[in-house]
């Protein structure tokens, strides 16, 4: 017992040494006492190392075992290489470069807002975008000084993105003066009441692009807007 107890202390202070807080010998051991849970490639290697300096001169280790241990080093520093790789990868998958951002400027898209402007054959186009199905869609669009000028039903629809497209008269057929006009949506199932959002279509006047972070585009009407928050580009 007394040399069980000795093989065990030995045993701990090399781990100690090592910077590894060796975890309880208890049958069930908490969570707090577990120390570190993993293994990771600078413990392995200080542990292979120690191994080495510490083996019995009169018994060394195997040399089929130490090629076993050098192979799971090498896996285990390659889990780690490839890991950083996939990383990187799908860090540059999901942001926007300075070439995507600027290829933008000059052209119209749709993304949330509400402020529309009057597109050049007359009128303006926009899309509501719906988290569940309606039964009632209506999309209401007022002049510059606030007053509601046309109501559009879009009636039963889907769940997703539904457009529309207003000529820019009013309910008589009288020409509207220019905007900018004020979208406001509003979606119901029965008498629940369904999340709706304005899309509308806006010009790309320029593209921001901060030394740290990503780029962002200054909309005309909307300020400025995350290349990830555009639903379409003309």
């Amino acid at each position: 017992m007394t040399t069980t107890t000795a093989a065990n202390s030995a045993f701990d202070s090399t781990l100690a040494n090592l910077g590894i807080n060796r975890t309880s010998t208890s049958a069930n051991p908490t969570t707090a006492s577990l120390g570190k849970s993993t293994l990771g490639q600078s413990d392995f290697l200080r542990l292979m190392t120690a191994q080495m300096k510490n083996q019995d001169p009169f018994s060394p280790v195997d040399n089929t075992q130490m090629v076993a241990q050098m192979a799971q080093f090498s896996s285990v520093a390659g889990i780690s290489e490839m890991n950083q790789s996939l990383a990187g990868i799908a860090a540059k998958l999901g942001s926007t470069s300075t070439a995507d951002a600027m290829g933008y400027v000059g052209r119209t898209v749709l993304t949330k807002g509400t402020t529309a402007y009057e597109r050049t054959s007359g009128g303006i186009a926009g899309a509501v975008e719906l988290q569940s199905d309606a039964t009632d869609v209506n999309v209401s669009i007022a002049d510059k000084d606030g007053n509601v000028v046309r109501n559009i039903q879009l009636g039963e629809t889907k769940a997703g993105t539904a457009s529309y497209s207003w000529d820019g008269t009013d309910g008589a057929g009288n020409k509207i003066a220019n905007g900018p006009y004020k979208v406001s949506v509003e979606a119901a199932k029965g008498s629940v009441i369904v999340p709706a959002e304005s899309l509308v279509w806006a010009p790309v006047e320029s593209a921001t692009l901060p030394a740290n972070g990503q780029p962002v585009l200054n909309v005309t009407g909307l300020g400025e807007v995350a290349p990830s928050a555009i639903r379409k580009v003309a």
